[in-house]
């Protein structure tokens, strides 16, 4: 069950810092504050998490196999969609930032 609060506290946390960059005026000589994560940072950890919700999902698929006492097949076929629908979200994420690359990449200067 604590994966699902994860994935719930990761859409809560990228809300806000959504909230917050829209209510931050936009300005080009922006220096980043000490002690802020960055995007980089903030990347990592959504990868972070991704795996470990992957390996959590393996994990129980692997005792539920086993046939260890208290794995329900429910709750493994729940942790095996999370592990997807957290690989696929992060897929899309990959493929905007590659295409914002190229975009920017392809801008006469």
């Amino acid at each position: 069950m604590s994966q699902g609060v994860e994935f719930n506290r990761l859409m809560l946390d990228m809300r806000s810092m959504q909230m917050d960059a829209m209510a931050r005026p936009k300005s080009v000589a922006e220096v980043p504050e000490l002690g802020k994560s960055n995007f980089a940072d903030m990347l990592g950890q959504a990868i972070n998490k991704v795996s470990d919700t992957q390996q959590a999902s393996s994990q129980l698929a692997s005792a539920f196999e086993i046939g260890k006492s208290g794995v329900d097949l429910t709750d493994v076929m729940i942790a095996s969609q999370k592990a997807s629908v957290s690989f696929q979200a992060l897929t899309q994420v990959r493929n905007k930032l590659v295409q914002a690359y190229q975009d920017i990449m392809q801008m006469p200067v």
